[in-house]
C-alpha cells in the first residue's frame, strides 16, 4: 500500500512539475516528517556541546572553575563545570558517558514557551508520564518529553554562549543592546503580522477590504471613524459621512457630530498603536488595508519595505524602562531564535538538507522534517568514526573496450572531512546499538547472523511521522485536523561497513487510512536479514582470497 501510494504521488508530481523521465526521488527530493529520528540529531548536538565544554574547561584548575559565572538557565555549562570540579578534570569519554546519565523528567504536564507561543507535548507511551529517567533510557525508548527538555537545554546553552548574547542583557535595563534586540523583535514580529494581513486582503477590491475589516468590529462612532480615517486619510467629509451612514444606518450621527468625529479621529491625532487599540484590531491590519487601498498592485516585498517604520512604531511602547518584564519576554524570544540558528548550523554540518530549522523544541521530535538520504549520510558519519565522506554512485567508467580508443576512469579515493570527534561517535554509536538491544527496535536484536553463526552488530533509531495540519480555537480546542502524510523510518548501521535508511511512506489524504508505526520499518528490515547476511559472507570470502 505504501509503495503504491508513493508511485501514484510520483506520477502526479511528474505531471504537475514536468519531472518526466527523471521520476520522483523520495530519498533526496522530499521534505518529510520522519518523527523521532530527529532525536538522534539532537543527541549528537548535545554530545558535541559536552565535548566542547570539556575542551574549554577541562584543563582549568578547580579554584578558577569555581569563579566562573554561569547563567542559571545554561544548565549544560553549569553541569560541565560542576562535573569537572568534582572529578578533577577527567577524560572526555568518561564525561560523555556521565552526560548520558543526566536525568530528565518525562512529565507532559509542563507548558513550554517556544517558537513564539505556548506548547504542550505528549509521550507516545503514557506509562512514561511523570517518570524521571537518564537520558540514555529516554533515547533507548524514544521518550518525547525527555527530548523536548534536552532540546531546551541545548538551545538555552547556545542562547547564553553565542557571542553577543548575554544574561546581562536581561538583568540590566540600561544595557544598550536591549534597544537593539527590541528593535529586531519589532521588525520580526511586525513582518509576521504584515504577511498575515496581506494574505487576508490580497486580491480584494478597496470596497471588499473595507467591508471585511468592518465585519470584525463592533460598530460604534469611534471605531468606524478611526477605521475610515486610517485607511483613507485623504477622503473628504462627504465620503466619511456616507461611510458612517452605510454602517450605522439610522444611528448615523448628525452632520455637526459627523464633522466633529472627522476631525477628532484624524490620523495625526493618534499613533498607529493607539488607533489599533481604539478599533480593537492589530494596528498593522489597519495599515495594510490602507496601504493596499492606495497601492492596489503592491507586491509582498513592496509592502514589507513600506511598513518598516510602522512595524517599529507599533511596538514602541516596549522601549520604556517600566516595561522590563514585557521586554524580557520578547528578548528571550529573539535569543531563542538565535539559539536555533546555532542548532541548525550544527545539524547542517552533519548533512541536514534544509536551509532553515523550525525554532521550536518540537524540532527534536521531527517538526523540522528530514530526508532519508540525509539520515543515511549521518549514519555513514557514525560508521566512519566521525569522517564525512562524499556519496559516490559510480566507482568507474569504461569506454570502447578492446579498441584503440579504450578509456577508463577510476574514482579517486578522498580523505574525507572530520566532522565529529571519535569520542562523541563512540558514545552515539553505543546509544544506537542500545536501541536495538533493549529499545524501540529490539525486534532486530540478534537478527543478523553470518554463516558461521556469529551475530553482527546492529544499531539504529526509529521514527514515526504523523504529519497533519491541526487548527485550534482560542481556548485550545481542536477544530479540525487534515492529514498530510504518514511515515515509518529506521535509520541503521550494520557491522562496521553497511548503513542506510528504510522508510515506509503514504502521502496525502490516503495516509488517514493507515496507523502503522516505526515497527513496520524495523520488521521489513528484519525480513531482509537472510539476504543481507550473505553480504558479510561474501566479504569474508573476498578477504580470504586476497
Amino acid at each position: 500500500g505504501a509503495q503504491t501510494a508513493s508511485r501514484n504521488l510520483a506520477r502526479r508530481q511528474q505531471g504537475e512539475h514536468g519531472v518526466g523521465r527523471r521520476g520522483f526521488d523520495i530519498n533526496q527530493g522530499t521534505k518529510l516528517d520522519l518523527g523521532s529520528t530527529a532525536k538522534f540529531r539532537t543527541l549528537v548536538t548535545y554530545l558535541e556541546i559536552i565535548a566542547a565544554l570539556h575542551q574549554r574547561y577541562g584543563e582549568i584548575a578547580k579554584e578558577a572553575l569555581a569563579k566562573i559565572d554561569v547563567d542559571p538557565r545554561d544548565v549544560l555549562t553549569r553541569w560541565a563545570i560542576d562535573y569537572l570540579m568534582r572529578n578533577g578534570g577527567g577524560d572526555l569519554p568518561t564525561m560523555l558517558e556521565s552526560a548520558m546519565d543526566r536525568n530528565y523528567s518525562a512529565s507532559p504536564a509542563e507548558e513550554f514557551i517556544t517558537g513564539g507561543g505556548a506548547h504542550h507535548f505528549d509521550n507516545f507511551n503514557a506509562s512514561d508520564d511523570g517518570r524521571v529517567m537518564p537520558l540514555r533510557e529516554g533515547f533507548r525508548n524514544s521518550v518525547n518529553l525527555v527530548f523536548v527538555r534536552l532540546m531546551r537545554d541545548v538551545v538555552r546553552h547556545y542562547m547564553f554562549q553565542t557571542p553577543g548574547s548575554s544574561a546581562k542583557l536581561l538583568t540590566d535595563v540600561n544595557d544598550p543592546r536591549r534597544k537593539e534586540y527590541l528593535s529586531r523583535f519589532a521588525d520580526r514580529e511586525g513582518r509576521i503580522f504584515v504577511r498575515r494581513f496581506l494574505q487576508k486582503y490580497r486580491g480584494k477590491s478597496a470596497q471588499e477590504a473595507e467591508d471585511l475589516l468592518v465585519q470584525g468590529v463592533r460598530a460604534t462612532d469611534a471605531k468606524l471613524a478611526t477605521i475610515f480615517r486610517s485607511i483613507d486619510p485623504d477622503a473628504g467629509e462627504g465620503s466619511f459621512s456616507a461611510f458612517l451612514g452605510k454602517h450605522l444606518g439610522d444611528d448615523k450621527p448628525i452632520e455637526k457630530e459627523s464633522k466633529s468625529l472627522y476631525e477628532k479621529y484624524a490620523p495625526v491625532k493618534f499613533s498607529l498603536a493607539d488607533r489599533g487599540y481604539i478599533v480593537g484590531v492589530h494596528p498593522l491590519e489597519l495599515w495594510v488595508v490602507g496601504f493596499l487601498r492606495a497601492h492596489p498592485g503592491a507586491t509582498e516585498t513592496q509592502v514589507l519595505e513600506a511598513s518598516s517604520d510602522e512595524r517599529q512604531a507599533v511596538y514602541r511602547w516596549l522601549f520604556g524602562a517600566r516595561r522590563k518584564n514585557a521586554q524580557d519576554r520578547r528578548i528571550l524570544n529573539l535569543l531563542e531564535v538565535e539559539g536555533f540558528l546555532e542548532v541548525h548550523r550544527a545539524w547542517k554540518r552533519l548533512g541536514y538538507p534544509f536551509d532553515s530549522l523550525v525554532p521550536s523544541y518540537a524540532s527534536a521530535l521531527g517538526s523540522s522534517a528530514d530526508r532519508p538520504a540525509a539520515l543515511a549520510e549521518l549514519m555513514g558519519i557514525i560508521i566512519n568514526e566521525g569522517i564525512r565522506r562524499p556519496t559516490v554512485r559510480l566507482q568507474s567508467l569504461h569506454f570502447a573496450a578492446a579498441t584503440p580508443y579504450e578509456t577508463r576512469f577510476e574514482r579517486r579515493n578522498t580523505q574525507g572531512e572530520r566532522v565529529l570527534p571519535k569520542e562523541v561517535v563512540a558514545v552515539a554509536r553505543r546509544a544506537l546499538v542500545d536501541v536495538v538491544e533493549s529499545g524501540t527496535a529490539k525486534r532486530l536484536n540478534g537478527a543478523l547472523i553470518d554463516s558461521r553463526g556469529n551475530a553482527i552488530e546492529i544499531g539504529g533509531k526509529t521514527g514515526t511521522g504523523d504529519h497533519r495540519f491541526d487548527t485550534y480555537g482560542k481556548h485550545g480546542e481542536l477544530i479540525s485536523s487534515r492529514v498530510v502524510n504518514r511515515s515509518a523510518t529506521f535509520m541503521f548501521l550494520l557491522g562496521d561497513k553497511y548503513f542506510g535508511t528504510l522508510v515506509a511512506y503514504v502521502p496525502g489524504e490516503d495516509a488517514a487510512k493507515y496507523h502503522f508505526t516505526s515497527a513496520l520499518a524495523t520488521q521489513i528490515l528484519k525480513s531482509l536479514m537472510p539476504t543481507l547476511s550473505a553480504l558479510f559472507d561474501a566479504e569474508k570470502s573476498a578477504r580470504a582470497c586476497r
